[in-house]
């Protein structure tokens, strides 16, 4: 027997699809993956057609690129030339399944398996073995981050990325 979604577990249900949508559609054009390697950022670079700063760390490397309208993507780089981790800051939420790479498809599964209840707009904050997500924000202002906690270096914070 099929139990009827009450009126504020169906509009849950709505919310989050509303929420992952335009994730899937949005508009910040960022190729580096959890997991890639460095030299995708150059790529990223020209295709957002911003500036570059690199900043080095004791154990790792931020790439940050920023681009033409503001829009600040951050790549963490370990030693070994992989990215761990990207943040983003901006007013539209960049292109998931590019930005996650092989672990979108993880992450889709985990948004659908995420209840949300209770009114408004609430952060997302997905943490599976080998996953962590967290987007928060609001038209034209958008901020998140995506690690994987197994690949952040040794003496790294998880803290740090944002």
């Amino acid at each position: 027997m099929k139990i009827p979604l009450r009126n504020s577990a169906l509009r849950s249900k709505r919310w989050l699809f509303g929420l992952a949508l335009p994730l899937l559609a949005l508009s910040i054009p960022v190729f580096a993956e959890l997991g890639g390697d460095v030299t995708t950022v150059q790529n990223d670079q020209a295709r957002m057609k911003g500036t570059l700063k690199v900043t080095e760390a004791q154990a790792y490397t931020i790439h940050e690129i920023t681009s033409p309208e503001g829009s600040i993507v951050k790549e963490f780089v370990s030693p070994e030339g992989k990215v761990f981790a990207v943040s983003w800051k901006a007013h539209f939420t960049p292109d998931l399944q590019q930005l996650l790479g092989t672990y979108f498809t993880q992450f889709s599964q985990a948004v659908q398996g995420e209840e949300r209840t209770g009114p408004g707009r609430r952060p997302l904050n997905i943490q599976e073995p080998g996953l962590v997500v967290q987007t928060a924000g609001h038209m034209r202002s958008y901020s998140g981050r995506a690690y994987v906690p197994e690949m952040i270096p040794q003496g790294v914070r998880a803290e740090v990325i944002q």
